[in-house]
């Protein structure tokens, strides 16, 4: 495929960059139209870490560890790739397998750090904003995302999927996460029972008894089905964590090894 000449980029990556700036954009202007919680403001605490030290550094150094270390060094080591398993599979099709089986392995892993100590030390970072809308769902620890994106990416590189398919997908899980986070007052009805939206994910990030339900990111019907959504009728007003965490970047990140004290 050729490369853009003045961006040095793949046509795909082009789009896909496109894609995640525009959405960004548009749930900027619609967290101001149609606002959930009324009153956030756009540059809230915590928006420079998570936009300049999470989404875009913190993402960068991640993606070249993954791919370049990671999963190159699995896929060299038993060269799978070389068999083209999925090379004559249409890439809407591979986009729907590839999205389908990490959403649930998301929603099972996503269960198991709520529920394990050691993994929700690690987990407790994306629950930290205070404020939910459209960027605070990218704050989540390095180690976290480590395990996730390797997961998601490695089956995609293995099969021998084009890199189309990793670009797409991986645009497919920013907008959604953009999406579920968003400040957004909408109702989408039932839709909810089978794709997951603002109205239940907010739900996630409350202090209450919803922080350990609704475990689900793009396919709601999760939930439903292994009995974990919770959708009540009393509005959303507290989000964040009850215990403390640090504001500092660097310190948030030390932070999931800390001691664990034990109280008599």
């Amino acid at each position: 495929m050729k490369q853009n000449l003045i961006l040095g980029l793949h046509s795909y990556e082009i789009i896909s960059y496109s894609i995640i700036i525009l959405s960004a954009l548009l749930f900027i202007i619609l967290e101001r139209i149609f606002p959930y919680n009324k009153g956030q403001r756009v540059l809230r605490e915590g928006f420079f870490n998570d936009f300049a030290l999470y989404t875009i550094a913190q993402s960068y150094i991640l993606g070249i560890i993954i791919f370049t270390f990671i999963i190159k060094w699995i896929d060299e080591s038993y060269g799978v790739s070389r068999l083209q398993l999925f090379a004559n599979v249409p890439i809407w099709l591979q986009l729907v397998f590839f999205t389908l089986t990490h959403d649930l392995y998301i929603y099972l892993m996503h269960r198991f750090m709520h529920s394990n100590k050691y993994l929700w030390r690690l987990h407790e970072a994306h629950h930290s904003p205070k404020t939910v809308d459209w960027l605070s769902g990218s704050r989540s620890h390095a180690f976290e995302i480590l395990i996730n994106q390797t997961v998601e990416f490695l089956p995609i590189v293995l099969l021998g999927a084009p890199p189309e398919v990793a670009a797409y997908k991986g645009v497919i899980s920013g907008v959604w996460g953009m999406y579920i986070h968003a400040n957004l007052g909408i109702n989408t009805g039932w839709m909810q029972k089978i794709i997951n939206g603002p109205e239940m994910h907010r739900i996630h990030h409350t202090t209450g008894k919803g922080r350990n339900k609704n475990f689900a990111t793009k396919f709601a019907f999760w939930d439903w089905i292994f009995g974990t959504a919770y959708l009540p009728e009393e509005r959303a007003a507290e989000y964040g964590l009850k215990t403390f965490f640090p504001a500092n970047f660097f310190k948030q990140f030390t932070f999931a090894f800390r001691s664990y004290k034990k109280t008599s």
